[in-house]
C-alpha cells in the first residue's frame, strides 16, 4: 500500500466511532483483570453480549492478541444477527470500526479499507451528512459502557454519553441502567449531602423500574438507600436480588458490601465465600474479605483479654486476601493502605512501613487515592510510630489535595491539633508556624493565619513562601 493511501486510510480510521478512537488508555487499568471481569460478565449475564465482545476485542488487541480480538468481533457479529436481525448495519458500526482498526494494526490494509467503507456506506444510508461518524444513541451508550470499564477517570465522560443517548430514547432500559451506574460510581467517590445524592437515587429507581431483572441495579439502589440511612428498604432489595440471582458474583459482592456496612460480618463473609467460589480471581471479592477480617480483628481487640491466637490467625487471613488484591490489581492503590494497616494491627511495623513506602513511590496516582494514602500513612506515623513530625508532614500532603472529603477534614483537624501542641511546648520552628498559618488560611481564619506567618517570617525572614503568603493575606484583608 502506498504511503499516501495508507495516510488516507489512517485519516478515515480516526473518523470512526469505536474503542480505538475513544481514548481508552491501558495505563488506567490492569488488562488481565479487565479481561477476566468481562469474561465473567459474559459467563453470568444471559442478555446479549455485543458490548462485552466489542470491548474484549479491544482488550485483546492491547494485549497484542489480534487474532483473538478478531474472534471476539465475530462473536459480537453473531450476537447482533441473533438479537437485532432487522438492524444489522446500525448495530454493527462499532464492531466494524474495531475490525478496521485491528486489520490496520495487522497491516492487512485492504481488509481494513473494506470495513472503513462498510461503516461509511452505512452511515450515508442512515444519515445524509455522516462520513464514518454518526450520532446514534446506541453508539453513545456503547461508548459509555466502555468508559465505565476503564476506571474512575472516565466516569464523568460515561455519564455524559448516557445522557446523550437518553435524549433520543428517555425510557430505554439499557441507557437508563448505564446512566444510573455512572451516577452511582461518581457519587461513590464524592462527599455529598443527602440532597445532592437525590438525583442518583432517582436514576437508580428509574433504572430498576425499567430493568426489573437486573439485580446489579437492585444492589446499587440498596447501597444508596443504606447510605441515606434507609437500611430496611435497602435490605428488601438485597433479599429480592438473592432470590433472583443467588449465583451472580457481581450482585453477591454488592450484597456482601451491604451486610458488611450493616455490621453483619458473618452474613457478609458467607456471601463473599460463595461469590469467590464462582470467581476465585476477583480482586474486589478478596478486598472485601480482607476488610471483613479486619473488622473481626478490631472487635476482638476491644475485649479485655483478646484471644491472641485467634487474632493472629485472622491477621494472617486478612494479609493473604489483601496481598492477593495487590498482586491481581496493582492499581488498586487504597488496598495498599488496608494491607499496611493490618500489618500495623499485628505490630509488624517494618512490613507496614515497607508496604506504605511501596505505594508512596508509585507515580500518577489519582488525587483522591493519594489523599487516602497520605491520611493513612500519617495515622500510622502518629499512632503506631509515635512520630508526630512525620505524621504532620503527611497530613499536610493530604490536605494539599484540594478534593473536599472526610479525610481532608480529618487531616486539617489532626494537623492543627499536633502543630498547636508542638508550639505550646516551645518546640515550634518556622516550618511549624508556616504550616499552621497554611491550615488557618484553608479554614478561612485570615487573622490567625497572618499571626502564624508573621512568626514564621520572624524565624526565617528569607523564606519566600512565608513572605508571599503573608503579603497576600494582608492584601486580602486591607482590600
Amino acid at each position: 500500500m502506498s504511503t499516501i493511501s495508507k495516510d488516507s486510510l489512517k485519516t478515515s480510521l480516526l473518523q470512526l466511532e469505536c474503542h480505538f478512537t475513544w481514548s481508552l488508555m491501558k495505563e488506567n487499568i490492569v488488562l488481565e483483570t479487565l479481561e477476566e471481569t468481562i469474561l465473567d460478565h459474559i459467563k453470568f449475564v444471559e442478555e446479549c453480549n455485543i458490548t462485552d465482545y466489542n470491548i474484549l476485542s479491544y482488550v485483546c488487541h492491547l494485549k497484542n492478541s489480534n487474532e483473538e480480538a478478531l474472534r471476539n468481533l465475530q462473536k459480537a457479529e453473531e450476537a447482533i444477527q441473533k438479537h437485532h436481525p432487522g438492524e444489522i448495519a446500525r448495530r454493527s458500526l462499532v464492531t466494524w470500526g474495531n475490525y478496521a482498526w485491528i486489520y490496520y494494526h495487522m497491516q492487512r490494509y485492504k481488509e481494513a479499507q473494506t470495513y472503513v467503507s462498510k461503516v461509511e456506506n452505512s452511515c450515508k444510508k442512515l444519515s445524509s451528512t455522516a462520513h464514518g461518524k454518526i450520532q446514534l444513541p446506541e453508539i453513545y451508550a456503547e461508548k459509555g459502557w466502555a468508559l465505565l470499564r476503564f476506571g474512575k477517570k472516565y466516569f464523568e465522560s460515561a455519564k455524559n454519553c448516557f445522557e446523550k443517548a437518553l435524549k433520543s430514547e428517555p425510557n430505554n432500559p439499557d441507557f437508563t441502567a448505564g446512566y444510573a451506574i455512572a451516577m452511582f460510581r461518581l457519587v461513590s467517590f464524592s462527599e455529598m449531602s443527602d440532597e445532592e445524592m437525590r438525583p442518583c437515587l432517582e436514576a437508580l429507581k428509574q433504572a430498576v423500574e425499567l430493568n426489573p431483572n437486573n439485580t446489579t441495579l437492585l444492589a446499587l439502589l440498596a447501597l444508596k438507600l443504606q447510605q441515606l440511612k434507609q437500611d430496611n428498604e435497602g435490605e428488601r432489595y438485597i433479599e429480592e436480588g438473592l432470590q433472583k440471582t443467588p449465583d451472580f458474583p457481581l450482585f453477591l459482592r454488592y450484597a456482601a458490601s451491604f451486610y458488611r456496612k450493616k455490621g453483619e460480618i458473618g452474613k457478609a463473609m458467607s456471601i463473599l465465600k460463595r461469590a469467590l467460589a464462582l470467581t476465585p480471581n476477583s480482586a474486589l471479592l478478596h478486598h472485601q474479605l480482607g476488610l471483613c477480617y479486619k473488622f473481626k480483628i478490631l472487635q476482638l481487640k476491644k475485649e479485655r483479654y483478646p484471644p491472641q491466637e485467634e487474632v493472629d490467625n485472622l491477621i494472617e487471613l486478612a494479609i493473604f486476601h489483601l496481598k492477593t488484591v495487590i498482586d491481581k490489581k496493582p492499581v488498586f492503590f487504597t488496598a495498599y493502605c488496608d494491607l499496611g494497616n493490618i500489618y500495623a494491627l499485628g505490630e509488624r511495623y517494618e512490613e507496614a512501613e515497607e508496604i506504605f513506602q511501596r505505594v508512596l513511590q508509585i507515580n500518577d496516582i489519582p488525587c483522591d487515592d493519594k489523599q487516602v494514602i497520605y491520611f493513612n500513612y500519617g495515622n500510622f506515623q502518629h499512632f503506631q510510630m509515635k512520630s508526630d513530625s512525620k505524621a504532620i508532614e503527611y497530613y499536610i500532603e493530604g490536605l494539599k489535595m484540594e478534593k473536599d472529603s472526610y479525610r481532608r477534614k480529618r487531616c486539617i483537624e489532626v494537623v492543627e491539633k499536633l502543630l498547636k501542641q508542638k508550639i505550646k511546648h516551645g518546640l515550634g520552628h518556622a516550618t511549624d508556624f508556616g504550616r499552621l498559618g497554611f491550615v488557618h488560611k484553608l479554614n478561612g481564619r485570615k487573622q490567625e493565619a497572618i499571626e502564624c506567618y508573621e512568626k514564621a517570617t520572624a524565624l526565617d525572614p528569607n523564606n519566600e513562601e512565608y513572605v508571599n503568603a503573608l503579603a497576600e493575606l494582608q492584601l486580602s484583608i486591607s482590600s
